[in-house]
């Protein structure tokens, strides 16, 4: 697992996520998870690459629970187990793309 943190005054746009994310070679997706969502332990057999645009989130990633906030970025290697968890009132978008390379 790796996560970035956003340093920069400035939250990118979803637009600005979704051109660095192309520029790294993925073709991004959003997924918008509503206020008090979760989804339950799972797999991938690929990595994931998410970057929130706006809301917060929780990821549990093989034990770790970590808050992610608008511009932070994780990637999670292939066959992690994960979960997340939106506590609040508000809803999370996040662009995503799955690396199989």
């Amino acid at each position: 697992m790796l996560v970035s943190r956003w340093q920069a005054p400035q939250i990118p746009t979803k637009e600005q996520v979704k051109a660095m994310f192309q520029a790294e070679g993925y073709e991004p997706f959003e997924e918008i998870y509503p206020a008090h969502s979760e989804v339950k332990d799972h797999r991938h057999p690929f990595d994931e690459v998410r970057m929130v645009v706006y809301g917060e989130i929780f990821f549990n990633v093989a034990g770790n629970r970590l808050l992610l906030r608008p511009g932070d970025r994780i990637v999670i290697p292939s066959n992690t187990k994960h979960s997340t968890q939106v506590e609040g009132e508000n809803e999370c978008l996040c662009v995503v793309a799955n690396r199989t390379f």
